[in-house]
């Protein structure tokens, strides 16, 4: 009789909710806050445990906050959880209770806490992954509560936030910006009981009774998407389907109820999608009479994926058989093997489900006959689910086994509760693993078809005196199929050991895979690719592209290659096409799926959609979520949020392209690596990813579209000072075919400060590039530069801190008011090179705060450095200008409250306007950046344009016009002064020289030249920038200090032994720089005009020294002029003066640094 199969299908499925299991809320981008649903209200609970799943991707601020409730009426925090300075810290009824020790936890791993109250205890109980944690009070902020409310419960009604801190004014929720967490939260939940320290482990992965991990309790904003994690242990809940159907067939066939479960469970295997895992079929025989039989089928599937390693377990002791297990004759053994679901309770606390129930199932089949392999625990909670596969070694047939087998498993225990109906065991049959040639960087080796459970081993090629192993493994709910394990080849020498040996292998249809594993393993060997190692892979990616059918495997791996390429530290600028062609090739030969596919990488995504060419309208691509930690997320035909970084939208006439004859196939790109398309455009800065579209086999080049394609790319800086933009697409044949940025047929429609859309009539890549003005120089200028400042910066600290020390040392040297500015100047510059040369270091750290000091600190003493050189230029025109009647009370106490006090309030105000001002990037505001000022990614300074042009660019400027306009006056008025002198006078040219230049590095002229470094000229500027200041203390030692004939003598004096030692001498007999020579025929002295204290600035009028100058007949010296800092004279007595080849006054004879009045006012003298 012919068999024949009749079903009738009744199917029960429970509608599900939009579940947030297996999702997270993530802080680290755009996302501030999830904010409770207002239609979930909060009762009133005199006991309450909140448990939530926690994961800091980043340090935290010194206060951090996972969620935070706050009722209506209450300014206090009524109940919540955060951390302070690596504490953990709990808010119940406006107290504070934080724990006793550090938590200590780690970054970027999962961490299960748990809060605990009730009315009966006097503080809250926090458990930290299972363990208790001992908790301290602290500071309280409601010294008493409204005495409306209940005195012992969490007040009702109230908002409840996560990721930050809140509080509710006029009806609107303010997140306290200052109490950010970064990272992650899952599985928040909330019941109404206080749970014991043994029911919290059984809540990890438990709903809520008063707030559910459930979409529908949560409002998110439009930037804070649940993201999918597959690291979390908990998985949905189970849905069963029943149906009832109906088997025909022979007569004696119908009534073997394990090959009817068999037969269906193949059959949901093949109705059912991928995406459903069948947890568990058993089927029940129901009564009937005739030889049709019905049978009843349960079926559990669910969307989740096992989250446990198959481990094999085999039991170490022989035991004593079973008194109802069938007897075995020894020599006819055969191997079985069954597949048992089950749902076990533990009796018992257990913080190791797993390790709980594997000791278990050790002690029930301790048998010589049994092995458990494969065990894999699906679901932790108070009920756990596992399924394992047990392989039995007997002479009986398959159904006396399997009663053995369920005997054993519901014998009662100590530990673990099972029943009849938790319990369903499978005979499987797993066949063998086929023969299977595998190439890997050990060399080619080919594994003959090999029995379950079986291991085979192969000589090694390299070295074909060890050998390698590999192990045919039984599946796991995979139809019992059995599968290679990965080889072990820990033995065997590497063949291909660099990515030049990949030359040597040949692609093949049957190795595409194996190759683009290889390449993979190379590549993390080689973070830095060179131009032919770059070449070998992406030659070695087209042959795999070429020779093999693409599949949704082999195309996500070769996806992935590329992305680490994109990551790696290569230049990759030729090889931009070749990548570009190269990942449009694979999605174009993708196969084996349906509809649509999209293959995600860190640093690529693509998406290709068959489309119906019949019923074609509108198609949208989009990405968002770009995070390192996380993959970009793909949305097709889903509207743009706020979170969304790059936006298609492919107009309806795009159909008029597509093929004929061919399925049409449109393909999506995303390059999350800007520094992929690096282009000579001057000013002009790639400010987005990339994004592209195309059609495969289009009929011609899609051009000239009479319905412009929208682009919606969001800025990487956000354009707060409104820039100009410029929408581009990728043109492949620019810059000698290498492809470059080109503006044809793109424009732009509008823009804001985050994101600009763009009009285009073609298909290709498309960018958005902003003109930037801080735009940096190639590679190779940039180390040489970073170089010499860093050598410059060392030298000049070196030099100024000598300076210091002369100055401070020797009491003659720091008499004069000059004298203690320079000091002030030195000082200044002293900080300025150390703040430069410790900034990268401090900012690698990795600290926030200690980065912004680092940022704070530069900023100060660049300001400091301008504002002395300035101050060095007042103290100048006072001399030179106001000579007579200018007094100025505590004139240095006054300049040094200037020179100090200024930069202080500026770099204050910068912190006011901007807080985010400083930090270790050019640019922050939580989006990725580009290059960093000094092209490094550890270089703290200003952020904010804004604040950088006014607070260092504009204040700069009016120091230096300054500086200049006193050096020109200097310059001209020296000009007078010669031009009065004798004629026949010897002209010292030199001298004057040393002047100008002493003046000029004194001054700070030398960074005007920085406002010069643009054009053709800038890499040549840059150099004489970055030279002339970065060297600007060791010329101040140079003129101050090695030049000065007082400061050597000094030197000479205390430092100096022997015969280069010199005795003190008299203040009345110093030697200025320049020494006077000996006159052999004195003129007749001449009552000369002096200055005296009536001008506080301790510097000698230029009348009174041309005075002295046209008297004694001298000339006008520039270097002597500056060097003695204009001093003023002493006021003398009312007596005859001396001969002024004599006068300790003579200007080519007294030392210019030292004091010439006293500290007290003197009547000024006067001659007619």
């Amino acid at each position: 009789m012919q068999s024949r199969c009749r079903w009738c299908l009744f199917v029960l499925l429970e509608a599900p909710r939009v579940s947030l299991w297996g999702k997270v809320a993530n802080f680290t981008g755009w996302c501030s806050h999830w904010r409770l649903n207002p239609n979930v209200s909060i009762p009133a609970l005199k006991e309450l445990t909140v448990c939530l799943h926690l994961q800091l991707r980043n340090r935290p601020g010194p206060l951090w906050v996972a969620f935070m409730y706050h009722p209506p009426g209450i300014h206090w925090d009524e109940l919540g959880l955060g951390g302070r300075d690596g504490y953990l810290l709990a808010w119940l009824f406006g107290m504070e209770w934080r724990s006793a020790a550090p938590a200590n936890l780690q970054l970027k791993q999962w961490h299960y806490l748990c809060l605990t109250w009730s009315e009966s205890t006097h503080q809250p109980a926090l458990y930290v992954d299972g363990r208790s944690v001992a908790m301290v009070s602290g500071k309280a902020e409601a010294p008493h509560r409204d005495p409306r409310l209940p005195c012992c419960s969490l007040a009702p009604g109230g908002t409840l936030s996560l990721g930050a801190s809140h509080h509710v004014a006029s009806g609107v929720m303010h997140v306290g910006r200052d109490t950010w967490m970064p990272g992650q939260v899952s599985l928040f939940r909330l019941w109404g009981r206080a749970r014991s320290s043994q029911e919290v482990l059984s809540l990890n992965c438990t709903e809520g009774d008063v707030v559910r991990w459930d979409l529908e309790d949560w409002n998110c904003l439009e930037a804070c998407v649940a993201v999918t994690d597959l690291s979390l242990q908990c998985e949905w809940s189970l849905y069963e389907v029943r149906l009832v159907f109906m088997i025909f067939g022979p007569e004696g066939n119908t009534n073997n109820s394990y090959k009817v479960r068999d037969i269906a469970h193949q059959w949901l295997r093949d109705v059912l999608p991928d995406t459903l895992y069948l947890h568990r079929v058993s089927v029940s025989l129901s009564s009937s009479t005739s030889i049709t039989r019905p049978w009843r089928s349960t079926v559990s599937p669910t969307t989740s994926a096992p989250t446990s390693t198959p481990s094999t377990l085999k039991p170490t002791t022989p035991s004593a058989r079973t008194p109802d297990a069938p007897a075995t004759t020894p020599g006819n053994l055969t191997e079985m093997f069954f597949e048992v679901n089950a749902n076990v309770t533990l009796k018992e606390a257990c913080l190791n489900t797993a390790a709980c129930i594997l000791s278990w199932l050790n002690k029930t089949l301790d048998s010589n006959e049994m092995t458990v392999i494969n065990f894999v625990l699906l679901t932790k909670g108070y009920r756990e689910r596992c399924v394992f596969q047990v392989q039995v070694r007997t002479s009986s047939d398959d159904d006396e086994t399997e009663t053995w087998l369920r005997k054993l498993l519901e014998k009662p225990s100590a530990s673990v509760a099972t029943s009849a109906e938790d319990i369903d065991i499978q005979h499987i049959w797993p066949g063998e693993c086929p023969v299977h040639k595998h190439q890997t960087r050990e060399g080619l080796f080919e594994w003959p078809a090999t029995s379950a459970l079986k291991k085979v081993t192969l000589p090694c090629e390299g070295n074909p005196d060890r050998q390698a192993s590999r192990q045919c493994k039984l599946g796991i709910s995979t139809l019992f199929q059995t599968q290679w394990e990965a080889p072990n080849l820990n033995r065997c020498s590497l063949v291909v050991e660099k990515i030049p040996d990949l030359k040597t292998i040949k692609v093949t249809a049957e190795n595409a895979l194996d190759v683009v594993v290889m390449v993979e393993s190379l590549l993390r060997d080689h973070p830095t690719l060179d131009y032919s190692e770059l070449l070998t892979v992406l030659n070695k990616l087209k042959d795999i592209v070429c020779m093999s059918p693409v599949t949704p495997a082999l195309g996500q791996a070769v996806v992935t290659v590329l992305s680490d390429i994109l990551n790696s530290n290569s230049n990759l600028q030729p090889f931009t096409n070749t990548i570009l062609n190269l990942t449009e090739s694979v999605g174009d030969k993708m196969s084996s799926f349906n509809g649509s596919q999209s293959l995600v990488a860190p640093a690529i995504a693509i998406s290709v959609v068959d489309v119906d060419p019949t019923d074609f309208s509108r198609l949208t691509f989009g990405v968002s979520s770009v995070d390192t930690a996380l993959l970009p997320e793909i949305f097709i035909n889903k509207k743009p949020f706020r979170g969304t970084v790059a936006f298609i939208s492919l107009p309806s006439v795009l159909k008029h392209s597509f093929p004929q004859q061919t399925q049409p196939r449109i393909q999506f790109q995303y390059y999350g690596i800007p520094m992929l398309f690096k282009d000579n455009l001057e000013g002009l800065t790639l400010n987005t990813y990339v994004v592209s579209a195309s059609v495969r086999n289009a009929t011609s080049p899609i051009t000239d579209l009479s319905e412009d394609i929208k682009v919606t790319l969001r800025h990487l800086i956000p354009n707060t000072l409104a820039k100009k933009v410029k929408c581009v697409f990728w043109n492949f044949n620019l810059n000698g075919g290498q492809g470059g940025w080109d503006s044809s047929g793109c424009r732009k429609h509008n823009t804001s400060v985050h994101c600009t859309t763009c009009l285009c009539d073609h298909l290709t890549h498309f960018g958005v590039l902003l003109d930037v003005s801080r735009t940096q120089l190639d590679g190779a200028n940039e180390q040489i530069l970073t170089l010499i400042t860093y050598l410059g910066c060392g030298v000049s600290s070196l030099f100024l801190g000598v300076t210091i020390l002369t100055y401070t040392a020797f009491e003659k040297l720091r008499r004069d008011y000059p004298s203690k500015i320079l000091i002030n100047l030195s000082l200044a510059l002293l900080g300025l090179d150390l703040a430069f040369l410790v900034d990268s270091w401090l900012s690698s750290w990795g600290l926030y705060g200690l980065c912004v000091a680092a940022a704070f600190a530069l900023h100060y003493f660049l300001l400091a450095s301008f504002t002395w050189m300035g101050l060095e230029a007042v103290n100048m025109y006072f001399a030179l200008v106001k000579v007579f009647n200018v007094y100025v009370p505590s004139y240095i106490l006054k300049f040094c409250l200037l020179g100090w006090g200024i930069p202080l309030v500026v770099c204050g105000l910068v912190v006011v306007v901007n807080r985010d001002a400083y930090g270790s990037q050019l640019y922050n505001n939580g989006q990725p950046s580009l290059e960093p000022l000094d092209n490094s990614d550890d270089f703290c300074w200003l952020q904010d344009d804004v604040a950088f042009f006014i607070s260092v660019v504009g204040y700069a400027v009016l120091v230096f016009l300054f500086n200049m306009a006193v050096f020109v006056v200097v310059l001209v008025q020296i000009r007078h002064m010669r031009a009065n002198q004798p004629a026949g006078i010897r002209s010292g040219l030199l001298h004057d020289l040393k002047g100008v230049a002493s003046l000029t590095f004194l001054l700070g002229l030398t960074w005007v030249t920085g406002f010069f470094t643009w054009g053709p000229a800038r890499v040549p500027l840059l150099y004489l920038f970055a030279t002339l200041n970065s060297l600007q203390g060791l010329f101040v030692f140079l003129f101050h200090c090695l030049m000065k004939e007082n400061v050597r003598k000094q030197w000479r004096v205390h430092l100096c032994l022997g015969r280069y030692r010199l005795q003190e001498y008299s203040e009345g007999s110093q030697t200025g720089t320049v020494g006077a020579r000996h006159r052999p025929n004195p003129p007749v002295p001449v009552p000369s005009i002096r200055s005296v204290k009536s001008s506080a600035t301790d510097s000698t009028s230029a009348s009174s020294q041309s005075s002295q100058r046209l008297a004694t007949i001298t000339r006008p010296n520039l270097e002597l002029f500056y060097m003695n800092a204009l001093a003023v004279p002493r006021a003398q007595q009312r007596t005859p003066a001396p001969l002024l080849h004599k006068s300790p006054l003579f200007p080519e004879e007294r030392d210019p640094y030292t004091p010439t009045w006293t500290d007290r006012p003197t009547p000024r003298i006067m001659h007619s």
